[in-house]
């Protein structure tokens, strides 16, 4: 490697990194793409006859770099330049692969300072503008909004060193922060702190790495531009999903952020398999409650964003009784019988005839009487067995979930008096009575089985019942406001008020064993060395425990955690992380006119600089900054909560 004369011929202003790494001339992509540092194009290949070869002799131009690799060559001369004697592409170098340092990371809430592009135009890392693509605008607001949650941001931004070469971390630590001890003295795995299995960088998934990059050059204060083009993501996800997320096609960012987060689980090692076994049992009052779905956990995707729900289904059935059921109650001498009696449509007439043995069926042996009884007690039975009855059926699971899909009120049918149309106003609290524990919802109207053969009857009407046992550290609400039918896409207007700071959702949260409470002070100051250590790393402080050298030091941070985030942590407070609306032009969704709201309407996202105590609202490449009172009162559609005292698993 030696120095290179032809440094002085490159044109920063020119250089642009964002885009997928592919030659110019061939459009193929290869490991092997060398950027011009003069002009700014992408070329294959550095031997002779290649692209960037020919490029170098045609129009003298001398310095390329690696796309992949970063190394820097000079060309037709074919030798790699010494950057790191060269001070002058050391900012090329953070341009092209920015990376960052765990010190770096924690010091990205608190960074205050605007920085300078290659222009000189000022800008606040993190909070950048992201190119639209041609209807895009979903996908960018995803992004900006899981850019700010600091879990999932800072793994991503250390991903390139392999998270410290770790590859199982558990709420931030190694597994044995994991490590508690039960009554008995033996160890076990806390069952707060989920098994996290990560992969290393380079077996990422090209979603995987594209979201890894685009992060990194959204936080970046080394970048030639203030804004940051999403294309190697755009193109990741339209190939992943075959073209289901494409360039000019609209998109409903719930849905897209659900698939977008399993993408993401997937690409860093997340397991695909979730097993889960269900029962049920007949009558509503017979419940069975089935064991929690495996595989919770499984990434930092997991980690960050999994809850756990209750649900019990009830499924009301209309269906004919049946002449087992029917016969039972007769011999036991009454329609109560029908509680203990099995439903048997398909029972053949052996059951009727047992029936009818109680009397002497020989030749001759009937009278009238005797045969008129019987005819009487045949026209019962068929009555009894056509007659329709009502059967309840109740079942209660246990699943997991990444977000919380909420029905919102339906807008008003009638105009006010001035002719315009009511837009309706509701408390989110009112909203989440669908997770209260109490409240059913309905899931199936009337319903006819496609199986005539089928014993099961018609369902008539089913309904579940939400209870939620643990809620995760980021909370994603999603308000359902589209609705399609086969004839259009409706939007629903209603506006959701919502609080920003110290949303209380403890009422909503029914955890298994009731609700923890936090130890005095008294009781933390006679703990031993391992239990104020397992009390910090099932709450996700295992680095702090482990950090703690003598006794005293590890009892003040301990008494810390108990007065300041313990409370928050158990209290289940949560404080808004991003939001995320939609909006429509003021002639779409009015009488007579025919526009599709999703189509033509735009996103937002809004984000909080928590050093600066501000609130920014980004579209595509504008950030603004607004008031919070403004977000509480807009049409959100996705909501993303932070629990009060959480921290980052850096």
């Amino acid at each position: 490697m030696t120095s290179c004369p032809y440094l002085d011929t490159i044109n920063r202003t020119l250089l642009d990194f964002d885009f997928e790494p592919s030659c110019s001339i061939t459009l193929e992509s290869s490991p092997h793409i060398y950027g011009c540092l003069v002009c700014g194009k992408f070329f294959r290949g550095k031997g002779k006859q290649t692209p960037a070869y020919t490029h170098s002799v045609n129009e003298g131009h001398c310095v390329y770099v690696h796309l992949t690799r970063g190394t820097f060559w000079c060309l037709p001369d074919d030798y790699e330049i010494d950057a790191t004697n060269e001070a002058s592409l050391q900012d090329i170098r953070l341009a092209l692969h920015p990376t960052f340092t765990k010190d770096q990371v924690r010091q990205l809430d608190t960074q205050k300072e605007l920085v300078r592009d290659l222009f000189g135009r000022r800008y606040l890392p993190g909070y950048v503008g992201l190119n639209n693509l041609n209807k895009t605008d979903y996908l960018n607001c995803v992004v900006q909004a899981l850019g700010h949650v600091r879990p999932l941001r800072d793994f991503f931004l250390l991903a390139p060193n392999n998270y410290e070469n770790i590859n199982t971390v558990a709420s931030g630590n190694d597994e044995r922060n994991a490590v508690a001890l039960n009554n008995n003295g033996k160890r076990k795995m806390s069952t707060t702190a989920a098994t996290t299995t990560t992969l290393p960088y380079e077996e990422f998934s090209p979603i995987a790495k594209s979201f890894s990059l685009l992060l990194r050059n959204m936080w970046s204060p080394h970048r030639f531009k203030s804004n940051v083009d999403p294309h190697m993501l755009v193109q990741a996800v339209s190939v992943a999903s075959n073209k289901r997320y494409h360039v000019g096609q609209q998109a409903e960012a719930g849905e897209f952020l659900a698939w977008f987060l399993h993408q993401l689980h997937l690409g860093v090692g997340g397991s695909n398999h979730v097993k889960v076994s269900s029962k049920k049992k007949k009558k509503i009052k017979n419940k069975n409650k089935m064991g929690s779905s495996k595989g919770g956990g499984g990434s930092i995707i997991h980690e960050t964003f999994m809850g756990n729900v209750e649900i019990t289904t009830v499924v009301t059935r209309r269906k004919r009784r049946g002449e087992g059921a029917a016969l039972a109650m007769l011999n036991e001498g009454g329609r109560d019988a029908s509680k203990n009696g099995k439903n048997n449509n398909n029972s053949d007439d052996a059951d009727v005839d047992a029936f009818d043995d109680e009397e002497d069926d020989r030749a001759g042996s009937d009278d009238e009487e005797t045969m008129e009884r019987k005819r009487q007690k045949r026209e019962i039975l068929k009555s009894l067995a056509d007659e329709i009855i009502i059967d309840e059926e109740e079942s209660v699971t246990e699943t997991q979930f990444l977000q919380l899909t909420l029905d919102i009120p339906e807008k008003p049918l009638f105009k006010d008096d001035d002719g315009g149309l009511v837009i309706p106003q509701e408390p989110l609290v009112n909203v989440l009575r669908k997770f209260d524990g109490v409240s059913f919802s309905d899931v199936l109207a009337m319903h006819q089985q496609t199986t005539e053969s089928n014993t099961d009857g018609t369902i008539i009407s089913k309904k579940r019942r939400y209870k939620l046992n643990t809620l995760p550290n980021y909370l994603i609400l999603h308000l359902s406001r589209f609705k399609r039918n086969g004839f259009f896409v409706e939007k629903n207007p209603t506006i959701v008020m919502f609080p920003v700071k110290n949303f209380d959702l403890s009422s909503y949260v029914f955890p298994e064993g009731g609700r923890k409470e936090v130890p005095t002070e008294d009781q933390v100051r006679a703990m031993s060395t391992k239990e104020m250590k397992n009390l910090l790393v099932e709450y996700g402080r295992g680095d702090v425990a482990n950090n703690a050298i003598e006794k005293k030091e590890l009892l003040q941070h301990c008494l810390d955690f108990v007065s300041s985030s313990l409370p928050d942590l158990l209290a289940d407070k949560y404080d808004l992380v991003a939001n995320i609306t939609h909006d429509i032009p003021a002639e779409v969704g009015r009488e007579g006119t025919k526009h599709n709201p999703l189509e033509e309407g735009s996103y937002r996202c809004h984000v909080q600089h928590k050093a600066l105590g501000k609130w920014y609202e980004m579209q595509d490449l504008e950030v603004t900054e607004t008031m919070p009172q403004l977000i509480g009162v807009s049409e959100s559609y996705l909501l993303i909560f932070e629990r009060k005292g959480a921290v980052s698993s850096t």
